[in-house]
């Protein structure tokens, strides 16, 4: 009696037994099994494509955000009219703040770089030699004695795309040209001269590699007509994403006369649309999985109708309905969790040599993939988040089991005489 109990429990070893023999191929039942197959295919691609997708666009936006704020700063103090007097003593101040890390004045500048007849509009920032130390994200890039020269005034450092498009390497020289410069009783002069390239940098992002152009603060100041002023302070917090906070004491320790703008402020368009963007790529790569879900369901269905003798003389011979539900829940569910663990590993192998697929697919098809000029990146980034991850892989087995529910509950409540009337 005790083996009798221990045989018919909740599923039980013949449950799984018959679970599996369903989803086996005969011939009778190869259409059956082809649904099922394809079932599998489609729940382990959709969570594979929506772990990549996820990772990727999760890279895109730290790598765009770490190399942005890497350059722009966290918080930029300005002058209320434009440029910022006292600009020293309003960043000593600035430098208290609790949180703060770091606060370099810059004048920033539009100017044209032209060399053997070769012309691009390139940014000029002026920045001191300690600042522009300070700023890992572009010193660590330097090519060799860059700083060693940067301090002349007659020197400038410029991105890695600038000195290609010019064809110029360090020691060269390149011609500045800025439209407001000299006042002359004709009116006002471009300003034109000749600087040294003391050296290169390459941040990894084409619209800062194929524009800045970095320039000694002082000589930034003469040349844009700043006197003794700066465009502004930049600043760095240790906190990017609770910067909003800091606001009000950087604005009260630069003074009356400064505005604060955070770099939320600038790129609220951008940031805003890469995260609708990620949200709806979610929502229409969910849809393959429900696609996949519903094709469970009709292999089901189509698998109780096939096997209605079989479930009659199951519930002659004592079989509960319960017991047949589970059987039908196991054949759908197996579908659903082999599906999701194999997208789960295709999708965090390709996440992992994303890269290095990347570069294949390139060579392969003779094409630039995820080409630096639009992307802005010079490698596809990805970058996984464990929560996100482990929500899809909830999401798909939650899906795969509410999609075998209704055809297990047909089963189970299948009438066994009506099943064997016309067998």
């Amino acid at each position: 009696m005790a083996r009798h109990s221990s045989d018919t429990r909740p599923f039980a070893p013949f449950e799984w037994m018959l679970a599996l023999r369903y989803l086996r191929a005969k011939r009778a039942e190869s259409f059956i099994s082809v649904i099922s197959a394809i079932s599998l295919v489609g729940i382990a691609l959709g969570v594979a494509t929506l772990i990549i997708v996820m990772a990727v666009m999760n890279g895109f936006r730290h790598e765009l955000l770490s190399r942005i704020l890497g350059l722009q700063g966290h918080v930029i103090v300005q002058g209320i009219d434009g440029n910022l007097p006292n600009f020293d003593s309003a960043a000593d101040h600035v430098r208290k703040v609790a949180g703060v890390t770091l606060v370099a004045p810059i004048v920033d500048g539009q100017a044209v770089a032209s060399s053997d007849s070769i012309n691009t509009p390139v940014y000029v920032r002026g920045m001191r030699l300690r600042d522009l130390k300070a700023f890992t994200i572009v010193s660590k890039t330097l090519s060799p004695g860059a700083l060693a020269h940067y301090s002349d005034g007659d020197s400038v450092i410029i991105g890695a795309r600038v000195a290609q498009k010019l064809r110029v390497v360090p020691g060269m020289s390149v011609t500045l040209l800025a439209p407001h410069g000299n006042i002359t009783p004709f009116g006002i002069t471009p300003r034109v001269k000749r600087y040294t390239v003391a050296g290169t940098f390459d941040v990894g992002m084409s619209e800062y590699d194929q524009t800045f152009v970095f320039m000694p603060l002082s000589e930034a100041q003469l040349y844009f007509n700043m006197a003794d002023t700066v465009s502004g302070l930049e600043v760095m917090v240790a906190d990017p994403d609770k910067v909003d906070s800091m606001v009000g004491p950087i604005g009260k320790a630069a003074g009356p006369y400064a505005h604060v703008v955070t770099w939320k402020d600038i790129n609220s368009t951008f940031f805003g649309a890469i995260e609708t963007e990620r949200n709806v790529m979610f929502l229409i790569l969910t849809l393959i999985i429900l696609v996949a879900a519903l094709n469970i369901v009709s292999g089901l269905y189509m698998l109780v109708k096939d096997k209605s003798a079989d479930i009659a003389i199951l519930r002659t011979m004592g079989a509960t309905r319960g017991a047949i539900m589970r059987v039908f829940l196991i054949a759908g569910v197996s579908v659903g969790v082999i599906g999701t663990f194999l997208g789960f590993l295709i999708g965090v192998v390709f996440c992992d040599n994303i890269e290095s697929i990347r570069q294949f697919l390139s060579s392969l098809t003779g094409t630039t993939l995820f080409n630096p000029e639009i992307y802005f990146l010079s490698r596809m980034p990805a970058e996984m988040d464990p929560a996100e991850v482990a929500a899809v892989v909830l999401m798909s087995l939650v899906l795969t089991f509410l999609a075998t529910l209704y055809p297990s509950w047909r089963a189970a409540r299948l009438d066994p005489v009506e099943a064997l009337r016309y067998e």
